[in-house]
């Protein structure tokens, strides 16, 4: 299905979009840090590449990522409607997180992605350890 927007129409509406926090993911790993004593973190940190959490002390820098759009595999679902644009749409969000890696790896800052399906209750076991080793 063609988009109803022309190209230049369709990227004013997409940049006026901003995102509000993902407050549920940012909400269960604030849980996880408290019951591990977690301390140090700050959130709304103003650096380019907006991590959801900063330890600036230690200079780490987590990002919660959403699975589809980001790029995880996990739920192997896809648009069928407008399927080039979406695998577009990833591809540039998977090349922009390797670009802010490495922006903030070569200032010296250790990086951990998280993706949204390790913040499911199956999956805290693993993610506590993936943070308690690293931070």
């Amino acid at each position: 299905m063609a988009d109803i927007f022309e190209k230049e129409k369709r990227s004013k509406i997409m940049s006026a979009v901003h995102s509000k926090q993902n407050k549920s993911t940012e909400m269960k790993l604030i849980k996880i840090f408290k019951e591990n004593g977690i301390v140090g973190w700050r959130r709304n940190y103003k650096v380019k590449g907006h991590p959801d959490f900063v330890f600036p002390d230690k200079k780490i820098a987590i990002f919660v990522d959403g699975c589809f759009w980001h790029g995880h595999d996990c739920r192997n679902t896809r648009p069928a409607d407008n399927a080039e644009y979406w695998q577009k749409k990833r591809e540039r969000n998977m090349r922009h997180d390797k670009e802010i890696t490495a922006l903030f790896e070569n200032r010296g800052w250790t990086v951990i992605r998280i993706w949204e399906c390790e913040l499911k209750k199956k999956n805290f076991e693993n993610l506590k350890e993936k943070l308690l080793n690293r931070i």
